[in-house]
């Protein structure tokens, strides 16, 4: 991508925009049957996958991508969907050894694959490990029966319990369980004994987050009964003691881990770090120095579509649509991620990763910080304590910003 001719380049006393680390999402949308509650790009499978056409579609997806690489090594992969454990074993190796070859891995790499807990994935997950990946992520959302039908799960809650026993036996020792609270008419005790069933299985990270009803949904359209705000504060609160009583602490709004086994690879999507996403929907975040620009790109949402994709004399696709984010939408856009972090991200990480002086949120900062919701811009971007929980006014202030180009007058 040419920088265009209107593009005025870099704002004067702006820090040099660096590349950050690059990781790799990897997007798999088949599932066995879509949730009331999902709006993510899934769909729901046929009798048969057409498995093997896609594994090829992703590779020269990748392959169109590598110019976005830079010459860096990807840090972490991360299959996500839909549900990506309907593909074999061999797919995944496939997929992986297909990334190793174009783009190379750091040595310390993050490999994590959502998959159900049903049996039949269960009876996949030594060939995953096998294969490369090292963290698995397990949908459990809850282990209770009336719930889990609720929210149209196909596994049980010992179903659940039995997965992780058995990504043990593989060889799994990172492992996160992804839990829901504030389910339709969900008590504050049905959460916590959730959350204590959860903890009794002692995975290395959880993800514990609300159920939000979105647009394009089945409960969008039949909404349940939901604990009202109040209710939802208190099952928060209490969640958030159970937890820390239990050696997990909480990093980000929605995830607490043991000591060290925070998810790289969304520390890095937090960080405002650079991943390349392959797969029918699939988003990535560029960052392209030489041109002192930030690309977001997207691929077509339909399978079909994806699969239909043609490519060139040499067989590779386009690259995927790609729109630059400007300068002046580059602090929310920065903070969107970092806020989520309980301690944020250092201050030169924002001049890094966005070329911009700290400066360009003096706006807006001073305020918020008379009204306690963030940290002095000491040496880090953060929401305070009380202002945790407030991250979405925090953000809402920046909105309210008029549309310009930010003052670069200070370093």
């Amino acid at each position: 991508m040419s920088k265009p001719e209107s593009d005025p380049g870099p704002e004067p006393g702006a820090a040099q925009l660096s590349l950050p680390p690059l990781s790799l999402y990897v997007h798999i949308p088949w599932c066995v049957r879509k949730c009331p509650y999902c709006d993510f790009n899934s769909h729901a499978a046929g009798e048969t996958l057409p498995e093997a056409d896609y594994v090829q579609q992703l590779r020269r997806d990748l392959h169109s991508q590598l110019p976005w690489v830079q010459g860096r090594r990807l840090s972490s992969i991360f299959f996500g969907g839909g549900t990506p454990s309907l593909f074999s074993a061999a797919a995944i190796a496939d997929i992986l050894g297909a990334a190793e070859e174009l783009i190379g891995f750091t040595r310390d790499i993050e490999i994590t694959l959502e998959a159900n807990p049903g049996t039949f994935e269960q009876q996949k997950f030594a060939g995953y490990r096998d294969a490369g990946v090292n963290r698995l992520s397990i949908g459990v959302q809850s282990f209770d029966a009336q719930q889990l039908d609720n929210l149209g799960r196909i596994h049980s809650g010992a179903e659940a319990a039995g997965a992780l026993a058995m990504a043990r036996r593989a060889g799994f020792d990172n492992i996160n369980l992804d839990l829901m609270h504030g389910l339709p008419q969900q008590t504050e005790a049905e959460a916590l004994a959730d959350l204590e069933r959860a903890v009794d299985l002692a995975p290395e990270h959880i993800s514990w987050y609300q159920l939000t009803i979105e647009p394009n949904t089945a409960f969008y359209s039949a909404p349940p009964l939901v604990p009202g705000p109040a209710h939802i504060v208190s099952m928060q609160g209490a969640g958030r003691d159970l937890l820390a009583r239990n050696g997990y602490h909480r990093y980000e709004v929605s995830a607490y881990a043991r000591e060290g086994r925070e998810a790289r690879h969304n520390l890095n999507y937090w960080g405002f770090g650079d991943y390349l996403g392959i797969g029918a929907g699939a988003h990535g975040k560029l960052t392209l120095p030489g041109e002192g620009r930030v690309v977001r790109t997207r691929r077509t949402r339909a399978p079909r579509h994806y699969l239909a994709l043609a490519g060139g004399r040499d067989g590779l696709l386009p690259a995927p649509q790609g729109e630059a984010v400007a300068k002046e939408e580059l602090p929310l856009e920065f903070l969107m991620n970092a806020l989520r972090l309980v301690r944020g991200v250092p201050v030169d990480v924002f001049k890094r990763y966005t070329g911009l002086p700290l400066s360009a949120l003096a706006a807006v900062w001073p305020a918020l910080e008379q009204m306690e919701l963030v940290e002095p811009l000491d040496s880090r971007v953060a929401a305070s304590v009380f202002g945790f929980d407030y991250i979405d006014e925090i953000l809402q202030r920046f909105l309210e910003q008029p549309q310009k180009r930010p003052n670069s007058s200070r370093p």
